[in-house]
């Protein structure tokens, strides 16, 4: 069953980025090809459903299931990056992190006027990521179609958050 293989392989490391904070680490996945494909083609069968044009990833770790998802379903795929990172005009989004704050940007032409929008990250906490990468979408003219983590931290309760944008969430893995 994925879920135990990924349960298996997704490495806790305690105290990162700072103290109290028990960091979910996915690298040890992608050290398995075959757990990977299996990662895209099991997101593919639970976001079948949806009706969206774009899949955009949220730096940096939402990039890497988030491409190749988009590649496996012949997708566009847009990056959101941090602050300064992109070259070409920008939007950007400041929120507050669970240990700080952060901003991002897209770039203002990355998604057409009205283009339905499926968001990934590897992981949802608290969820002000993928609420301000949200709410940049809407600010170039994108609806949220919904959105795909590779784990969810169900205790934290941040799904919620998301409802204001879509109720489509899919994870593969939740730590409740």
């Amino acid at each position: 069953m994925l879920e135990e293989k990924l349960k298996s392989l997704v490495r806790d490391v305690p105290n990162f980025p700072q103290p109290g904070i028990v960091f979910k680490d996915i690298t040890p996945i992608l050290q398995h090809a075959d757990v990977c494909s299996e990662v895209v083609i099991e997101f593919a069968e639970r976001i079948k459903h949806l009706e969206f044009d774009v899949i955009a990833g949220i730096e940096s770790r939402g990039f890497l299931f988030g491409l190749m998802l988009a590649n496996h379903l012949n997708k566009p795929f847009v990056p959101i990056r941090k602050q300064g990172k992109l070259p070409h005009k920008t939007v950007s989004e400041s929120y507050k992190l669970e240990y700080g704050q952060a901003t991002i940007e897209i770039h203002e032409d990355a998604i057409a006027p009205g283009a339905r929008v499926l968001i990934h990250d590897d992981l949802l906490a608290t969820g002000g990521t993928v609420v301000a990468a949200s709410k940049l979408i809407e600010k170039v003219g994108g609806e949220v179609a919904g959105f795909c983590f590779l784990i969810n931290l169900a205790f934290l309760q941040a799904s919620g958050r998301l409802d204001r944008f879509s109720t489509n969430v899919v994870s593969l893995l939740s730590y409740h």
